[in-house]
């Protein structure tokens, strides 16, 4: 919740900041770095886009992360599908991570990708598809009537989790949480091709 309302809040303050120094008739401001121009100035721009950039690594860092595991994740079902559970369908995670970047380097050369409109109402489509998805099968699994032993505090620690797996899966969840609010620093570029 915590990290739901601060970046609510400061995706605000930055969807107000569009347009400077009057929200309505100001000049518009196309980039993150514009923004930090029209209202710090100076030296502020400098550390500020140091800040901005190093968020967008880390961020393509977990994208590319995320994609790979997501291949290996299909690669395995695959695997387990064809020659059954007992089988240990053991992948690395290295070349689907060669494979995403390549593609991302494939597509970074399309000119005037900003300018594909289609690309947004497709990835829209595709954002509220998976999320159905994960809904449906969260339900399925509750309507199945599967009992998960867990608690408000997460898995029981025992035989199955010992607890600094318990405290991994705990960080992990707090980085997938983070993860997903990883927009706000683009956001004015998101405006700015609206």
């Amino acid at each position: 919740m915590a990290f739901s309302f601060i970046t609510y809040f400061t995706s605000t303050l930055l969807a107000d900041c569009y347009r400077a120094p009057d929200p309505v008739h100001g000049k518009r401001n196309y980039t993150y770095m514009d923004v930090v121009r029209a209202y710090l100035g100076g030296r502020k721009v400098q550390l500020c886009g140091l800040a901005q950039y190093a968020n967008l690594v880390g961020i393509t860092i977990g994208y590319t992360i995320t994609a790979s595991i997501s291949m290996v994740a299909v690669k395995r079902s695959n695997c387990f599908h064809k020659h059954g559970h007992h089988v240990k369908c053991q992948t690395s995670n290295y070349p689907f991570m060669v494979i995403f970047a390549c593609i991302q380097l494939i597509l970074s050369q399309i000119p005037n990708f900003d300018k594909l409109s289609w690309l947004s109402i497709v990835a829209a489509i595709m954002s509220f598809a998976y999320s159905s998805i994960g809904l449906g099968l969260s339900i399925a699994k509750v309507a199945g009537g599967e009992h998960v032993r867990t608690s408000l505090t997460g898995v029981t620690v025992g035989v199955d989790v010992s607890g600094s797996e318990k405290v991994w899966r705990t960080f992990q969840a707090i980085g997938d949480i983070a993860f997903a609010y990883a927009y706000s620093t683009v956001l004015i570029e998101i405006q700015a091709s609206i």
